[in-house]
């Protein structure tokens, strides 16, 4: 008997569960997923295809100290149709465990500050800039971000933003440059070209910077205004599925 093709719409559930999101679709937004026109339905299809590609890629890398001392892959969370990507620096304890970006404590703060301007996860897309736990938390090496810069420019790619938020400064160094530091690049938009997409980039504190220095939040405060008024102006859609 001859397989069955998996479905479009059964892809993205498989890819959703793969990112550990628990976004699950209604069969109202499947129905409305079998309505779609041939050429938007093809291009989604595409993007779960191409992310898990990604992600395979990712974790079938070779000689790499970060891969063999992790325990999982953490490779994105979110809504991947979302136009508002966000990128820290790499995993923890807590992500290593789940598979998934932003669960511990920086996490939870993550998600008080997407709350404070009216965002959450399942309208925004998040990775860092390397996907396996760096040993005892440490910040990745030079050598290290520049074995995975392809694998984050292409996770850009793919996903094609409006706004780009990076949270600290190897998120800022691995996407901008090193230029400068992020207290004197924080908060500012640059219009960036990435891989084969142009994106609007800004930079802000890492949650895990403004737990230990809680009199920093004011500003990522302003920042997050900064996101907020931008999201405005560009008419993005929250209301993704």
């Amino acid at each position: 008997m001859k397989n069955k093709p998996i479905s479009n719409n059964n892809k993205i559930k498989f890819y959703h569960k793969l990112i550990n999101n628990e976004v699950i679709y209604s069969k109202n937004s499947i129905n409305r997923y079998d309505k779609m026109n041939s050429k938007s339905g093809n291009s989604l299809n595409n993007k779960v295809e191409e992310l898990e590609k990604l992600r395979k890629k990712i974790n079938s890398i070779k000689n790499c100290e970060l891969k063999k001392s992790a325990n999982n892959i953490v490779f994105s969370d979110g809504n991947l149709n979302s136009k508002i990507m966000i990128i820290g620096e790499g995993p923890g304890a807590n992500e290593d465990k789940e598979g998934k970006p932003f669960v511990g404590r920086a996490g939870k703060l993550l998600d008080k500050m997407l709350e404070s301007i009216k965002l959450h996860r399942k309208n925004v897309y998040i990775t860092n800039v390397v996907n396996f736990r760096p040993p005892m938390n440490r910040r990745p090496t030079d050598e290290e971000i520049k074995r995975y810069l392809p694998f984050l420019t292409r996770h850009i790619e793919l996903i094609n933003p409006k706004v780009l938020l990076l949270l600290g400064s190897t998120a800022l160094n691995a996407v901008i440059g090193d230029e400068m530091v992020i207290s004197k690049a924080r908060g500012r938009w640059e219009r960036k070209k990435i891989g084969n997409i142009v994106t609007n980039a800004i930079a802000s504190f890492h949650p895990a910077f403004l737990m230990r220095q809680p009199d920093q939040k004011k500003y990522a405060w302003e920042d997050l205004k900064m996101v907020r008024k931008k999201i405005l102006d560009l008419k993005i859609n929250l209301n993704v599925e």
